[in-house]
């Protein structure tokens, strides 16, 4: 889902709580939840490198990644399901040959 909030207002909201301002004061001044700004601040610390996790610049990337690995997978569980279905799961006994 994309963010209804410009990366320039989440900054400016962001910096206003690191100068000090409380949390509910900058949301109501802002027109956001505060909630919402309280959301915000730990992927603050995850793109200024404070804390280990996805940055905002590799999100993206890393979505279209994992679609592209579903995608196979998915054909997998569908392709062994229908082997379930048509009885080709199950080992041919010893000596058969067809």
């Amino acid at each position: 889902m994309r963010n209804p909030y410009r990366s320039e207002f989440r900054a400016r909201a962001i910096a206003s709580v690191r100068a000090g301002k409380q949390i509910k004061t900058t949301a109501y001044e802002l027109g956001i939840s505060a909630g919402c700004l309280h959301n915000w601040l730990p992927q603050d610390h995850v793109d200024r490198g404070e804390i280990t996790g996805t940055t905002t610049s590799e999100a993206p990337e890393l979505r279209v990644a994992r679609k592209r690995i579903r995608e196979p997978e998915t054909e997998l569980a569908i392709i062994r399901q229908a082997a379930t279905h048509l009885g080709e799961d199950k080992p041919h006994p010893k000596g058969f040959t067809r």
